[in-house]
């Protein structure tokens, strides 16, 4: 199947929010929650996407003739390209009922490993969703993060007890999913965390605790307080608090600050293998990319994964390529314009 035929099979059968766009740029979702949209007006999710677009790259092909390298290493795994699955979750509420939860992670993190990449798994409300999503990690090796939403800390650490048990190589927490609706008043809770919190949550992990949720240069630096080795630069896709800024914005300045002294991955309307380069300038190590990997399990399953993987080489590639980057640690913010 050819990517734009996966995007048509998913049509038949995603929804009845999401419209398997062809471009996923929140427009024709937005303000549908439950559903893939946005929270408040919509904004989030719209500006995200168009904040990446409204980048330019510089063209610049005279240097040496010689391949193009995508690959690189994420928290010692070897990788095909800097890419993530976002962690997505609640899939029959938001998505349609051809996959719940336990069966979206569990085609999700064995795609993903035999693509090169890696998924981030999500949680629920439901326990079975952790519990299944330990499973999905466990057959693939431990090839793939486990996030765990912020509840009350008891239950964080019984969820990384379960986790652990299938070796992942690292454990993330979405910290902004403390703003989701479908959070408020349930038990167990959920809400913000204290840097002391957060720093009791890292040494219970044992290995990279990554904090997904991160926009804004104090934020960041509380989070190197608090041991995490990584961050995710993420407004939870719009959906946690409206007229945010987007990702691509607030990006640059988080990076000047931190970056070398942990790893930094971003998310939010990042498509394509352009994005991904663009993401890349900026200051990011990686990137996680949700909506178009939900749209690719629909459409395509497994089969999916795989052509969208190797249309995010081919497209970063071929931007590589034509910016005069051979590999990713030649990219730098002098290819982007402006910058």
């Amino acid at each position: 199947m050819t990517y734009s035929e996966i995007l048509e099979s998913a049509r038949s059968c995603v929804g009845p929010y999401c419209k398997s766009c062809p471009i996923c740029n929140g427009i024709a979702c937005r303000n549908t929650m439950p559903g893939p949209g946005a929270k408040g007006l919509g904004t989030g999710f719209i500006r995200n996407y168009q904040k990446w677009q409204e980048l330019c790259v510089n063209m610049d092909t005279i240097c040496e003739n010689r391949p193009v390298d995508t690959s690189t290493q994420l928290f010692g795994q070897p990788m095909a390209l800097p890419v993530f699955a976002a962690p997505v979750g609640a899939m029959t509420l938001h998505y349609g009922d051809k996959y719940d939860d336990l069966q979206y992670n569990d085609l999700l993190v064995s795609a993903c490993a035999e693509n090169g990449i890696a998924a981030f798994t999500g949680d629920g409300t439901n326990p079975a969703v952790m519990e299944a999503a330990a499973g999905a990690l466990k057959k693939a090796g431990g090839r793939g993060v486990p996030t765990i939403k912020p509840w009350d800390m008891g239950t964080i650490r019984a969820k990384l007890e379960l986790v652990k048990a299938a070796e992942p190589f690292a454990i993330a927490m979405d910290i902004d999913g403390a703003g989701l609706p479908f959070l408020k008043n349930l038990d167990p809770p959920a809400g913000s965390k204290t840097v002391d919190e957060l720093r009791q949550i890292a040494s219970w992990a044992e290995r990279p605790f990554i904090l997904k949720g991160i926009m804004t240069v104090e934020g960041a630096k509380k989070a190197l307080t608090a041991g995490a080795s990584a961050i995710v630069v993420s407004n939870h896709g719009g959906r946690v608090l409206d007229n945010c800024p987007s990702t691509a914005e607030v990006l640059p300045a988080i990076a000047d600050a931190i970056g070398g002294r942990m790893t930094i991955l971003v998310d939010g309307g990042i498509r394509t293998g352009m994005d991904v380069f663009k993401a890349l300038a900026l200051g990011a190590d990686g990137v996680l990319i949700g909506r178009p990997f939900v749209n690719m399990i629909y459409g395509g399953g497994a089969e999916g994964v795989r052509v969208y993987v190797e249309k995010l080489q081919a497209e970063l590639a071929d931007t590589m390529a034509m910016c005069g980057a051979h590999t990713l640690s030649e990219i730098h913010r002098s290819m982007i314009f402006g910058y």
